[in-house]
């Protein structure tokens, strides 16, 4: 049996607290010997902030009476010696749940009305207004407070059945899946919209984010956690009950929000929980297994599932288990085989798109300072043959060396006219780019779609315009590629006459690869279209919910379009921080020289002492070199180039 969940996240956690000390540890050892500017200072922070700010968010997902909030306190809260989610018979989490830690806000529970549908910002807009929030204060020292007030996730109120239907509770084209109204003809909906909980839990704390969402109704009824929150998940764990299999509702919330992703049979996991109820005395233990087996292969033919990736479970049992110690019924729950397929699932993967990641920009960043220690090598090797042809000369030949050497400076300083007039040619077609990507341009681009989204009744022709809108969206991309390319010959060719005139030994980087936020653009087309053709025409219909939607379209591209514009920006600056750190060098180099001249001048020894000095210098410098190899060895793998390295972004969470 491998690591459970929890121990796998705690090794994950130790691996990214070493893995940011060695960013930690190669920054201040740069710093100290002057091998650090702002451009090489700002990407190691960055890389520095994406291992120690990493997030791994896991959505649970099923229909109502799954037992999916049990699930999470067998998982995550058993240590407290009771349940903390609420998890009895019946719905229990109403609204969608977020739990995580932010160290700057006191463990608390954050609730946002459900009023707040019938206004048109999104979820993420309302993240930004704390004030619209009921904030509930948790107690870490007292497990049974903090139970008493998560109980308030399964709020509910009675409305009448227009309110019901505005808010997103009331299906006319699905009669089945509504709710039963009172003799009064109210309809019970939820409290809350959303749900935030903030706690210091060891693995929260360590950058887990778990994202508990309620049935299909609510699910349905919430654009930009359809779309947005749960697609962006890094792995989705979707309950059936053992003694039900797949019902009709669980099929529909698999096929239209879970089992269309690409990569499904790598993030998706399905659990088939409450095997206890098939626990019959009357059967012996293998009728029983034969029969929790067949329950596992007919779910994984229904969702075109692997076997492998559906687990049977009683979460239940797993908790009860934990909490009292007993390793035999904790193996009978099954919890222990989830939490190793959670853990080689998600942990493992994540893991190498993080190192790669990180690997990409240390392996460049390593790659520019062995360019700048063998610039400073190169300099000494010209000042140790000046020095040697002056031995035996008189005054006057050193004279005449002082002399060539300030010409030499001279010619070099009319060389900053040419390099602002690169500077200023590459920052203008740089803003090109970020006004393609900006968001006054895809404002502009989503204004069609927007509107036919917020028209009156029915609209028959969304998928149309829909296609059109990403069309536009993809061309737009795919020229801010084009233009990073003519930037980067651009340079490429600048970068050849510096070198052949000044005797630079600049080298243009790659040209940054957007394809990546391509398929980002791709697979939000898709998500949208799949979300508007599934039966949500009514809905559409209602103009706070179409608003809603195309706040959250809007939310989620511009999400993509801002992290397209930083990768460009940071390569923009890798490009160009070279040609500073070779000017600064260059500058340092004839006041070397010059220093030299004047102190060979002044005194008989100056030139066996300067050439002493020189000798030194080049030792520190092959000390520098074997040091940098020593100082990335441990976070870019043998082998790897920078050029070599998949860079491509994380994905974003929630």
């Amino acid at each position: 049996m491998g690591p459970s969940f929890n121990e796998q996240f705690d090794q994950h956690g130790a691996w990214r607290r070493a893995f940011a000390h060695q960013l930690k540890q190669l920054s201040q050892w740069m710093g100290s010997h002057d091998l650090m500017d702002a451009a090489v200072e700002e990407r190691l922070h960055r890389l520095e902030e994406q291992v120690r700010g990493d997030k791994v968010t896991v959505a649970f997902v099923a229909e109502f009476s799954r037992g999916k909030s049990e699930l999470i306190n067998a998982i995550f809260f058993a240590g407290y010696g009771r349940r903390i989610m609420p998890a009895s018979a019946g719905r229990t989490t109403m609204c969608p749940t977020e739990l995580g830690y932010e160290p700057d806000t006191p463990p608390s529970l954050r609730l946002l009305p459900i009023e707040t549908r019938m206004q048109a910002p999104g979820l993420a807009e309302w993240r930004l207004k704390p004030e619209r929030w009921v904030t509930v204060a948790l107690d870490m020292d007292d497990a049974q407070q903090m139970a008493r007030a998560l109980e308030k996730v399964s709020e509910v109120r009675r409305v009448p059945l227009d309110e019901a239907r505005a808010l997103g509770f009331w299906d006319d084209e699905a009669p089945d899946d509504n709710p039963v109204p009172d003799a009064a003809g109210l309809v019970e909906v939820p409290m809350w919209r959303h749900a935030v909980i903030n706690i210091p839990h060891p693995l929260l704390r360590q950058g887990l984010v778990i994202l508990d969402t309620p049935g299909l109704n609510a699910v349905g009824a919430e654009p930009e956690l359809t779309i947005n929150l749960i697609p962006q998940a890094h792995a989705v764990v979707f309950i059936l009950g053992a003694d039900t299999g797949v019902t009709r509702s669980d099929l529909s919330i698999w096929r239209d929000h879970l089992g269309d992703a690409e990569d499904a049979a790598d993030t998706r996991l399905v659990v088939l929980n409450k095997i206890d109820t098939l626990w019959d005395t009357l059967n012996s233990p293998s009728q029983v297994q034969a029969q929790i087996e067949r329950q596992r292969h007919t779910s994984a033919e229904m969702l075109g599932m692997p076997v492998a990736r559906v687990v049977p479970v009683s979460a239940q049992k797993g908790l009860v288990a934990k909490i009292n110690c007993d390793d035999v019924l904790l193996e009978s729950s099954g919890l222990p085989q989830l939490e190793e397929a959670l853990a080689e699932g998600i942990m493992g993967r994540r893991q190498a798109i993080l190192r790669s990641a990180v690997a990409g920009g240390v392996a460049g960043l390593r790659a520019e300072t062995t360019r700048v220690i063998n610039i400073r090598r190169r300099d000494l090797d010209d000042q140790m043959l000046e020095l040697r042809s002056l031995r035996g000369k008189n005054a006057s030949v050193i004279e005449a060396m002082r002399g060539r050497i300030e010409q030499e400076q001279r010619e070099f300083d009319h060389s900053a006219a040419k390099i602002q007039a690169v500077r200023a040619v590459h920052l203008k077609m740089l803003q090109g780019v970020f006004q393609q990507l900006g968001s006054r341009a895809l404002k502009a681009e989503l204004a069609e779609l927007a509107e036919t989204l917020q028209a009156k009744g029915l609209k028959l022709g969304v998928r149309k315009v829909y296609g059109d809108t990403f069309a536009r969206l993809r061309t737009a991309m795919e020229a801010a590629q084009a233009s990073g390319i003519e930037i980067q010959a651009m340079l490429g060719g600048t970068f050849r006459q510096l070198n052949a005139e000044f005797g630079f030994s600049l080298q243009v980087p790659s040209a940054p690869q957007l394809a990546s936020y391509v398929q980002d653009i791709v697979a939000i087309e898709q998500r949208h279209l799949q979300y508007v053709g599934m039966g949500n025409a009514l809905r559409l219909a209602q103009p706070e919910f179409a608003q809603r939607l195309a706040r959250a379209l809007m939310l989620r591209l511009r999400t993509v379009f801002e992290s397209a514009a930083n990768e460009l920006e940071m390569w923009s600056k890798t490009a160009t921080a070279q040609l500073d750190a070779q000017l600064r060098e260059r500058k340092r180099s004839f006041s070397r020289r010059i220093e030299a001249v004047n102190r060979i001048q002044e005194a008989a020894n100056g030139l066996a002492d300067r050439i002493a000095e020189i000798e030194q210098a080049e030792r520190h410098l092959a000390g520098l070199e074997t040091r940098l190899q020593e100082l990335t060895a441990g976070i870019v793998p043998p082998g790897v180039h920078s050029e070599a390295v998949d860079t491509t972004p994380l994905p974003l969470t929630a």
